[in-house]
């Protein structure tokens, strides 16, 4: 029979799903993935860096047809010994490219680069199938190791990259898994033989469907289950969503009398029978008693470097780069704002940051944010790297007032929040069709990541530039905006 082409992203996505290679094929108009250009851009920069862990190496461009890229491989290969990156192999229809691969005169040894923190399960199966391909056709590999990234490695003036990556031997895991690996190849080969493009395999969802990866084709699978259903129940852990599902309990008319947390049988509850608004005056009142002027509403962004640029940071940290403020000094004053973006190519990007917001925020107010954790955690780092402001962004902290709690305790709650509490979805259910309040409305930039991952492209100076400085303000005094309309409604609906 003839045999399906197989890559190591191709056999991944068979081991997680081998509905994935059928629906890629034949029906790939229906795979819903979003941009992730940052992601791959992230992978090629710390593939290309960790390159340099291993001296002089020839490159096979991957930019060639598969042809040239395995013959000039065999010529390489030749030349040992050697370092090859990008070394392609072909056995019996299954390709895979070598990140790194060392060959020596006893045989190679093969270096997966991957920008994580940590190994995953399906990074070794990747690494079983290269150890495969190479082995069958004749190589004796030596060693089969994963180099990713430490986490732990504080960065100083200099860039180290030996302590930036860690390599971890596999051979013995990846040695264990070659039947397996045989195996799994010939039952996709099989399932393709049996499923053409008339015949489509069964949906089967199950966990896989989000791990390790959230699958493309997930609306196409679920396109004829009752809406709303099981999967739209928010905060619902993935594993007792799925086995409600297998209990045949999808709808949300299944679901009002099961034994589930009374937060999901209320968000049932209120979109099955169009449930008035639920408004807990007491523990609002409780939060605006407590807000002493001037009222700082404030909100940051944040990006996170895989290679850290910043002296005395962390791979993945995260780094405050832009922040909106909303001011009322005092009751019936005019609402002030004002904001910081840094420059992307400052060293001292977090000092320069949180010194802007000491000098616009002087006066011992309350600081209004929405999800106090990740500002606080913030401001609790700039302590630790810089001790002289640590008094500052104690203060800050302790007069932190979180707006999302009475959202979050259900405290206020309508049927068009979804059982959410994100200001996403807060903000049009307090505010429906309010344009000067829709994120969609806005130009380039409408969520975090978003932001994070423009913030990160200045550093190239794209022509765009002012544009994207532009997109990345009006964003972010969007968020802050927001907050002060949530405060002005707490006023509205207490009085």
């Amino acid at each position: 029979m003839d045999k399906t082409f197989l890559s190591k992203s191709r056999y991944c996505s068979c081991v997680q799903c081998v509905n994935i290679l059928w629906l890629s094929k034949y029906k790939p108009e229906f795979g819903e993935v979003e941009s992730n250009d940052s992601t791959l851009e992230t992978g090629r920069k710390v593939g290309e860096l960790a390159k340099c862990l291993f001296g002089d190496y020839k490159d096979v461009p991957v930019d060639e047809n598969i042809n040239k890229r395995i013959e000039k491989t065999e010529k390489l290969l030749q030349e040992k010994p050697n370092i090859i990156t990008e070394a392609s192999f072909i056995y019996d229809n299954n390709f895979c490219s070598v990140d790194v691969l060392k060959n020596d005169s006893d045989g190679v040894e093969i270096y997966e680069v991957k920008s994580s923190t940590k190994i995953k399960d399906i990074y070794i199966d990747d690494v079983a199938y290269q150890y495969f391909v190479l082995s069958n056709i004749g190589l004796n590999v030596k060693k089969a190791c994963i180099v990713y990234i430490n986490n732990e490695y504080i960065r100083g003036k200099e860039l180290d990259i030996n302590q930036l990556f860690n390599i971890e031997d596999l051979t013995d895991i990846v040695l264990a898994k070659q039947n397996e690996i045989r195996d799994n190849i010939n039952k996709i080969n099989e399932f393709m033989q049996e499923h053409d493009s008339d015949n489509q395999p069964e949906s089967h969802l199950g966990k896989n469907c989000f791990d390790p990866y959230p699958c493309a084709f997930w609306d196409y699978c679920t396109r004829d289950l009752p809406k709303p259903n099981v999967f739209d129940i928010s905060g619902m852990w993935k594993s007792v969503q799925f086995r409600k599902y297998d209990e045949g309990k999808v709808s949300f008319e299944d679901l009002e009398n099961e034994d589930i947390n009374p937060k999901y049988l209320e968000q049932i509850d209120f979109e099955l029978y169009e449930r008035e608004p639920k408004i807990n005056k007491d523990a609002i009142n409780s939060i605006l008693d407590n807000l002493n002027y001037p009222l700082y509403f404030i909100d940051y962004e944040s990006c996170q470097y895989a290679i850290p640029e910043l002296e005395g940071t962390k791979a993945y940290q995260q780094i405050p780069f832009q922040y909106s403020l909303h001011i009322i000094k005092e009751e019936c004053a005019e609402i002030e704002h004002k904001e910081f973006l840094g420059e992307s190519n400052d060293d001292n990007l977090i000092r320069t940051f949180a010194e802007s917001m000491i000098r616009d925020m002087p006066e011992d107010g309350s600081v209004i944010v929405y999800n106090k954790a990740f500002e606080a955690t913030r401001n609790k780092e700039i302590g630790e790297m810089y001790p002289d402001l640590k008094p500052e962004m104690d203060r800050f902290n302790a007069n932190m007032v979180d707006l999302m709690v009475p959202f979050r305790n259900r405290d206020y709650y309508t049927k068009e929040m979804e059982g959410s509490y994100s200001i996403k979805k807060v903000l049009p259910a307090l505010f429906p069709n309010d344009p000067e309040l829709d994120y969609s409305e806005l130009s380039l930039i409408h969520k975090g990541d978003e932001a994070s991952n423009a913030f990160l492209s200045l550093k190239d100076n794209p022509p765009e530039k002012e544009e994207i400085i532009r997109a990345l303000l009006e964003y972010c005094k969007l968020d802050t905006y927001a907050m002060v309309k949530i405060w002005e409604k707490f006023i509205e609906v207490t009085e």
